[in-house]
């Protein structure tokens, strides 16, 4: 029997967007990118390319093809924000199709530090997690999955700047560009205020709740600045939301609302479990289990999740850290 061909899902919006589900090897299952076209039709501006794999590149070449584009038609390349899944592929097609790669300094200088012969990102995070109660086995495998990525990410690309309180026009329209910080520092929202819409990258997601990470050398309250973010959001009036997974969708003051009590709610929990000591890692296998251990890619965003919600405890008094020389730290609720 023949294997079927790819079908790669797009759905159409506001007079010509065209959303397309690039596909990702892990359990996000796939990206959200968007081409936009100019009113004259002279060309696309393309939202988040996504993670550079094989099936991605299929599924753009599939879906280029069904909507009639060449891809020297895509005239701007726009990155939300620095993670993988969403910058990957951001250097190849600038390097097919010519186009200018827009994204943020802070985001611009992420990859820089992922993503160069100097890294020593992979030898950061072990050492972070690894204080913090993870085995040396587990650490190992997580920075053999991270080694996966420079190659889903090449080439890099020549970055344009753009920066929070300036506009980029693209598709008739002058969007705003806004700070989202917490899930990734330096990513930016797109807001066009007359009719109300935002590409919302990765903070605002239906369904799934955002990953919020400690990540080393960067600040060290994530939760809070993500918290924080959300409220500010709440001050844009948005009719539709554009998200980097999973759907767009209507609601979005509601969804903060939500997202914003799924933390409150963990923050409980694990203070209950903190009325015995417990590291991190035992912390983390508690929340979100010990099967993680076969999916170093998935543990490292559950490590890594744990420690921003214990930072956030510790930082407002609600926990205690307990260290010594050489030993695990760990966290213990005191009251």
């Amino acid at each position: 029997m023949e294997q079927e061909e790819q079908q790669v899902e797009t759905a159409q919006w506001n007079d010509g967007w065209i959303q397309v589900k690039v596909p990702l090897p892990f359990s996000l299952k796939w990206v959200n990118s968007y081409l936009i076209p100019e009113p004259d039709r002279s060309g696309y501006t393309v939202i988040d390319p996504g993670l550079r794999t094989d099936e991605a590149l299929a599924a753009w070449n599939e879906a280029m093809q069904r909507h009639g584009i060449a891809i020297e038609e895509i005239k701007r390349i726009i990155v939300t924000h620095q993670h993988p899944d969403h910058y990957g592929l951001a250097g190849y097609f600038q390097g097919l199709s010519g186009a200018p790669v827009y994204m943020s300094r802070r985001s611009h200088a992420y990859t820089a530090r992922l993503w160069t012969e100097e890294s020593r990102f992979a030898e950061e995070l072990g050492q972070l997690f690894a204080q913090h109660g993870m085995p040396d086995e587990l650490t190992s495998a997580i920075a053999a999955n991270l080694e996966l990525f420079e190659e889903r990410v090449s080439p890099q690309p020549s970055v344009t700047y753009m920066e929070a309180g300036e506009t980029i026009r693209f598709g008739g329209f002058d969007w705003q560009l806004i700070d989202a910080p917490g899930h990734a520092y330096g990513q930016l929202l797109l807001y066009e205020p007359h009719n109300g819409w935002m590409f919302c990258g990765d903070q605002v997601l239906p369904r799934i709740t955002p990953n919020i990470s400690v990540v080393p050398g960067e600040e060290t309250d994530p939760l809070h600045d993500f918290l924080t973010n959300l409220d500010e959001l709440l001050n844009y009036e948005v009719s539709f939301a554009f998200p980097g997974h999973r759907d767009p969708f209507a609601g979005f003051a509601a969804r903060i609302e939500e997202l914003k009590q799924h933390h409150i709610r963990r923050l409980d929990r694990m203070k209950r479990m903190l009325e015995e000591p417990l590291s991190a890692f035992e912390l983390s296998e508690r929340l979100f289990g010990i099967n993680l251990r076969s999916n170093p890619h998935n543990l490292r965003f559950a490590m890594a999740e744990t420690l921003a919600h214990l930072y956030y405890l510790e930082h407002r008094g609600s926990i205690e850290r307990l260290e010594g020389a050489g030993r695990t730290i760990k966290f213990i609720f005191p009251y």
